[in-house]
C-alpha cells in the first residue's frame, strides 16, 4: 500500500464521533417499532445518524484530499475511491459505502422524505456497516505506519 501523508488525530477524532454516536444509536435496536414511533426518538436518531454519517465521509475526503491529482464531488466519489485506492475493500465501498452515501444525502437533502419505518430498520438492520467501516480503517492506519 502507498504511503498517504494524513493527520492522524483528525482520523482518530472521527473514529472516536463514529463509535459514540453508533453507542447511542444501538440503544434503540432494543426498542420496537412502536415504542421507537413515540415521542423525540426519531430525531435524536437521525441526528446520530447523520453525524456517523458526516464523520465517516469526513475521514474519506480527509484521506483522498492527500492524493495528488485526486478530484472528488460528491460523496458518491468519496465512496467509491475509497475502494479504488484500497483504504477500503472495493466491494465494500460499491455495496455499502455507496449507500451510505445516498443515505447521507437523504438525510440532509431530502429530510422529509426520510420514514420512521425507514430509520428504525437502518438502525435494526446497518449499524454493522459502521463498525465494518471502523475495522478497515483501522487496518489502512497500521499499514501506514
Amino acid at each position: 500500500m502507498k504511503k498517504i501523508p494524513f493527520n492522524r488525530e483528525i482520523i482518530l477524532s472521527r473514529m472516536g464521533e463514529i463509535e459514540r454516536d453508533i453507542d447511542k444509536l444501538s440503544r434503540y435496536k432494543k426498542i420496537s417499532l412502536e415504542e421507537f414511533e413515540k415521542g423525540e426518538n426519531f430525531a435524536i436518531t437521525e441526528h446520530y445518524l447523520r453525524r456517523a454519517l458526516e464523520a465517516v465521509f469526513d475521514i474519506g475526503t480527509h484521506i483522498l484530499s492527500r492524493i495528488p491529482g485526486k478530484r472528488l464531488s460528491t460523496y458518491k466519489d468519496i465512496a467509491l475511491s475509497l475502494g479504488e485506492e484500497k483504504i477500503v475493500p472495493q466491494n465494500y465501498a460499491k455495496e455499502k459505502l455507496l449507500k451510505m452515501a445516498g443515505y447521507r444525502n437523504r438525510l440532509v437533502h431530502f429530510y422529509a422524505e426520510v420514514s420512521t419505518e425507514q430509520l428504525y430498520q437502518i438502525i435494526q438492520n446497518n449499524l454493522q456497516d459502521f463498525i465494518e467501516f471502523l475495522r478497515h480503517l483501522k487496518i489502512f492506519l497500521e499499514d501506514s505506519d
